[in-house]
Order: structure tokens, then sequence, then C-alpha cells
């Protein structure tokens, strides 16, 4: 554990010192091809630097921050586009942008009563910890629930785990900046069809990096072919497609295998079944249809549990991506009991 830190260290030193030569240096170079080139060296540093970590839970958010959300954010910067192009006001704010899953909110409301009905009581927050930390507990009684359970609690552990490392990631920069954060996740188990969980309340980080990356310029080069209806169906399957390709990527990092293609399956799956969503519910609007929430919402969770079972899961149950994070826990424990003294447990 404690070479494992060493190297988190170590990786986040290094990353860091990266990001101040995209700041003094790469900045000062015209927008365009010229700063791209002179930021693939940057590009390159963020793809290997999370192989020198094994641990799931520094190396898993760690790929996630470097290899997916820096390395678009900073082709974005390249161009001089997305939030790094906003002239962040000291090398502080630029590096927790680069680096961080965070997002500055470019229009902070200023009604007051508005601000209160957006912002989420703080005792979701702490329910959400509360039920994260029975997952963790029940796992030490997998060999007695049935494999349909543990995968609802693997979905359950991945929504809840992810939701709160970004929160947590999030809480310094709000403290310590008062910047206004944009959420992250909007309580994705209410959803009402794919396009309101892809777009509106799943990741939200991942939505607003494929946007302006993928999305945006495959639309605008569709509509010099198409009409808009397939414009928006071609950009929508090339940004689960990227969005697929970059899951198996973060796959490789978690679990050391070559890719079998299962994860972008799913992506590309749902991209399809998202393009169709689309047209059928301009349809219905149409003719004056529209599916009740008591009926979509479930239709939503089934489809994306079926999914998640056929092709989500089921790479990194295999390579023992669940039992190694699982096991992670019962390490940290010990780690923590070793460093603090043991009048306090």
């Amino acid at each position: 554990m404690d070479g494992e830190i060493e190297s988190f260290i170590k990786v986040w030193l290094t990353t860091i010192s990266c990001l101040c030569y995209c700041y003094f240096i790469a900045a000062r170079i015209p927008k365009g091809f010229l700063r791209l080139l002179s930021l693939l060296p940057i590009l390159y540093l963020f793809l290997i630097l999370p192989l020198n970590l094994s641990s799931f839970h520094l190396g898993g958010p760690t790929t996630f921050f470097l290899v997916w959300l820096g390395t678009f954010k900073l082709l974005l910067f390249s161009f001089n586009q997305g939030p790094l192009a906003l002239s962040p006001p000291n090398i502080v704010h630029f590096i927790s942008l680069a680096s961080l899953p965070i997002n500055l909110k470019q229009h902070p409301p200023t009604n007051k009563n508005n601000t209160k009905t957006t912002q989420k009581p703080k005792w979701l927050l702490l329910l959400k910890v509360l039920i994260l930390a029975m997952i963790v507990g029940a796992y030490d009684y997998r060999e007695n629930l049935h494999p349909h359970f543990i995968l609802v609690l693997y979905c359950c552990h991945m929504y809840l785990g992810i939701e709160l490392v970004l929160a947590l990631c999030a809480v310094p920069v709000r403290t310590i900046f008062g910047l206004e954060i944009e959420p992250q996740f909007n309580e994705p188990y209410l959803s009402t069809s794919l396009q309101d969980f892809w777009g509106r309340r799943w990741n939200l980080m991942v939505t607003r990096i494929l946007r302006p990356t993928v999305y945006h310029p495959v639309y605008r080069m569709s509509m010099q072919f198409v009409g808009p209806s397939c414009a928006m169906s071609t950009a929508v399957l090339a940004t689960f497609l990227v969005s697929g390709l970059m899951h198996e990527l973060i796959y490789y990092y978690l679990a050391r295998a070559p890719p079998t293609w299962e994860v972008t399956c799913f992506f590309v799956l749902h991209g399809v079944y998202m393009a169709a969503e689309v047209v059928v519910k301009k349809v219905m609007l149409r003719r004056g249809w529209r599916l009740h929430h008591a009926v979509s919402g479930p239709l939503v969770v089934a489809f994306l549990a079926v999914t998640g079972r056929w092709l989500f899961f089921p790479q990194l149950l295999r390579n023992g991506v669940d039992r190694k994070a699982i096991g992670e826990y019962a390490i940290l424990v010990d780690f923590i009991k070793s460093k603090v003294p043991l009048h306090f447990f």
C-alpha cells in the first residue's frame, strides 16, 4: 500500500508539472496545429502515467481524469475551445480545471429562490454514503447471495462510488476558491428515457466533454450531406462509439487485459436505441401520444440492467476486477489501522 501511494503521488506531481508547461508555454503558442503539436508530449504522458498504478481505487479515477477528461480538455484547448480556453485567472485554477472532473458554471443563477430549488438536500448525500457502506458490508456475504442480486449491488456500487468520488473532487475547488461548479450527476435513477439518462443525468462531465469534441463537429460535417434528423443520428452514433472506445481503454487500465469490444458494443447499442428513441418520440408527440413516466422509467432501468449484464460487466468480472476492488477495502482498513493509534478503533 505504501508503494502504491508513493506512485500515486509521483503520478500527480508529474501531472501538475505537465499542466504548468501547458499554462505557461503552450498557451502562448497560437491556437491550432502548432499548439496541438506542442501538447502531444503531454497527451502521451497522460496516457502512460496511470500505468504506474495497479490499485482500482487510485488507478481507476486517475485513468478517468487524465486519459479521458484531461486529454479531451487539452485537445479542445489546442484550438482555444472548452473550459481551459476561458482564461483561468491563475495556474491553480487551470490545473484544477484540467485535471479534475469539474466544470465551472458559465452563468451562475442570480435568483436566490432558483438556487434553493436546484440545490440537493444534504441528507441525500449522507444517505448515499450510508447505502454505499451497506453495499460494501454486504460483500462479506457474497457466497450466500444470488448472482443477480450481486449484479444489482455492483450497479449501485458503481453509481454511488463514481458520484461520491466526483463530488469529493469538486469540494476543495468549491470551498477554497468559492467557484460555482456544474453538477456531475442528476439522480439518474429518475430517468424517463435513454436521452434523459445519458444526456441530462448520468456522468454529466463526460456529456459536456463529448459534445464539443465529437457530437458538434460530426453534426456540422453531416449537415453538409444529409438533413438535420440524419445528421443528429449520425452525431449520436459517433458520440457513443467514441464513448465505448474510451471505456474500452479504461477497462484495459483496470484489467490489463486485451480488449474484447463488449463495452464498445454496449455503447454503440445504446447509441442506436437512443437515436431511434428520439425519432419515435417526435412521431408520438406529433400525434399527441406520450408515455407516462411510471412506464418509461422502469423500461429505461430494465434496458440498462439487461444490456449491462450482457455487455458492460462481463469483461470486468472475467478479469477479477470486482474481486480486486472489494479486496482493496480490507487492505485500506488494515493500512489505516497501521497508521492510526489503536485507541481510535
